[in-house]
């Protein structure tokens, strides 16, 4: 009865490994990370990352003869294919809405979140395929599968800052060089057309796990929201896909739970996942209260493993033997203050190290100046590369640059220039350099800048809003490092987008002419018709009727 017992039990945990277990070299892991903000908003950042293990990245020297049979299990196949067929190494589409607040937030966790679309990749050079056609058909490929306008991301857009955005991952040594693509579009926000491709890359879609928390009724509300999509390759771990969703939310009186922030809770986990976390970052300034109990407290982190709730064994009361059977477990942190919540006395004090305010300057319909102000926050000397891309209906002089730190000019604050003018119709204006700040002294940075006289069929639908202007990039260099392409990639800074007023044609004559025209046409249309059919009778009056 015993060795009947121990075989059931040896069967049992058979089925559990391969009905919950995954490919061998196929890995998944998910993460929920919340943090109380000291504005009482909540930060909430969804990561879910699959690791293909052995497996590097297309040889774009391949490219003209058939690929290699990929078989994917939890790996997205739809964006396997893509990968696969442009042949890239690296990549990384964000799709924000809402302007990051540094001061008070700080760094995010995931540093693209400047307003609207960003797509930028690294892809090795291939004489059968340049890296041109390769993303004009990558960025048109991403369009159809996330239902975004990154078909707009055409060579008028597209620029090559690879100072501002090094890879994040490695690149394979083909015995080719790798180069970058950047584009932006500050005017593509993400909304829930842009949500469902994103949930069904994937392997649990919304139907359970952290995944199941995406409710776009409440994430959309938020003061600030964005997704993300990055795929790196590491050669001693494979490639890299994570996808990551943040928001920045504001509950009542700075208290949350899982219902309140997202209106779900989780009713059970995902099966593939090889790691299912919930970390929540502890409150230092103020008593609080939080449920349940974490599963372990590490430096202020309070972790929530989820992933033990999958099932467990338990005991048949009518066969005395042990089943495997699943628990389901709903699961709500709350986090809740005792007291009212209370700002910090530092409030008023910026979280980051580098502010930065951008403005356009200037009435004029035909000219302006691009206003840059940096501050300083710490007590050593700062350094940044400074991107700024302009599109080529905006003209920069780089002669007119003025620079002063603390309202005294001065010119050795900037080096490493880097200007590529723009194309009128065909590409934009790329201006890079590296300015140093002393420690806690302001810059001031201008330039003059000419706005274009379009024609009027290259004016949008809207023309009276304004040009957007994409945000420019600051990227921190770490103290210990040299000029050498060594900036920090996580530590990326952008600037809200800009508004541009251009020379705008009074759009509303047209209107007033074909009014006036069809006006017209039917006063003499009608006239001429009701001549032609109208029949002219002589009525005769009778005198004695007349005399009466």
């Amino acid at each position: 009865m015993r060795a009947g017992w121990l075989a059931r039990l040896l069967l049992g945990s058979s089925l559990l490994v391969s009905t919950l277990g995954t490919s061998q070299g196929e890995r998944f892991y998910e993460q929920l990370t919340i943090k109380s903000l000291r504005d009482g908003k909540v930060a909430s950042k969804f990561s879910f990352t699959t690791i293909l293990k052995g497996v590097s990245p297309r040889d774009p020297r391949n490219l003209g003869t058939d690929d290699v049979s990929q078989h994917y299990t939890v790996f997205p196949l739809a964006l396997g294919q893509i990968l696969r067929e442009y042949a890239v190494t690296e990549l990384h589409l964000s799709l924000n809405a809402g302007k990051w607040n540094y001061d008070r937030w700080g760094y995010p966790e995931e540093s693209g979140v400047g307003a609207g679309a960003e797509l930028w990749t690294w892809m090795g050079d291939s004489a059968q395929s340049s890296i041109d056609e390769r993303w004009r058909g990558l960025r048109n490929a991403l369009a159809g599968l996330f239902c975004a306008s990154l078909g707009s991301l055409d060579e008028k857009r597209t620029t090559s800052p690879a100072r501002s955005f090094l890879p994040e991952g490695q690149l394979p040594d083909w015995g080719t060089p790798h180069q970058i693509r950047h584009a932006s579009l500050p005017s593509e926000n993400v909304c829930t057309e842009n949500l469902t491709p994103f949930l069904k890359l994937l392997p649990c879609k919304s139907l359970s796990g952290i995944a199941s928390l995406l409710n776009p009724h409440r994430l959309f509300d938020a003061d600030w929201h964005g997704m993300s999509v990055h795929v790196l390759w590491r050669e001693d771990q494979g490639v890299e896909i994570r996808l990551t969703f943040q928001a920045i939310s504001d509950p009542v009186f700075a208290d949350w739970s899982f219902r309140t922030l997202f209106g779900r809770i989780i009713e059970k986990t995902c099966p593939v996942a090889q790691s299912s976390r919930v970390v929540v970052t502890l409150p230092t300034s103020q008593a609080y209260a939080i449920e349940p109990e974490p599963s372990s407290v590490v430096s202020g982190l309070a972790s929530f493993d989820i992933a033990d709730c999958r099932s467990q064994f338990q005991v048949d009361i009518a066969t005395n033997l042990p089943r495997l059977t699943p628990v389901i477990k709903p699961l709500d942190i709350g986090l809740r203050f005792a007291g009212d919540f209370q700002y910090p006395a530092d409030f008023d004090t910026p979280l980051i190290s580098l502010s930065v305010q951008r403005t356009l300057r200037g009435s004029s319909q035909a000219h302006g100046q691009l206003y840059v102000k940096l501050t300083n926050h710490q007590a050593e000397s700062l350094r940044v590369v400074y991107l700024e891309t302009i599109p080529w209906l905006i003209q920069l002089f780089l002669h007119t640059m003025k620079i002063h730190i603390n309202g005294v000019r001065t010119d050795g604050a900037i080096s490493d220039i880097t200007y590529i003018p723009a194309v009128p119709h065909a590409r934009p204006a790329t201006f890079q350099c590296v300015l140093s700040i002393p420690p806690g002294a302001t810059m001031d940075l201008s330039l003059n800048i000419a706005k274009s006289f379009l024609r009027y069929t290259e004016h949008p639908p809207d023309a009276q809003r304004g040009w957007d202007l994409p945000p420019a990039v600051f990227t921190l260099i770490e103290a210990n490092q040299t000029h050498s392409l060594k900036e920090s990639s996580n530590r990326r800074l952008y600037t809200p987008t800009l508004l541009v007023d251009l020379a705008t044609p009074d759009f509303s004559m047209p209107y007033n002419v074909i009014i006036f025209t069809c006006s017209l046409i039917a006063f003499l249309f009608g006239s001429v018709f009701n001549l032609l059919t109208r029949k002219f009778v002589v009525v005769r009056i009778d005198p004695d009727k007349k005399n009466e």
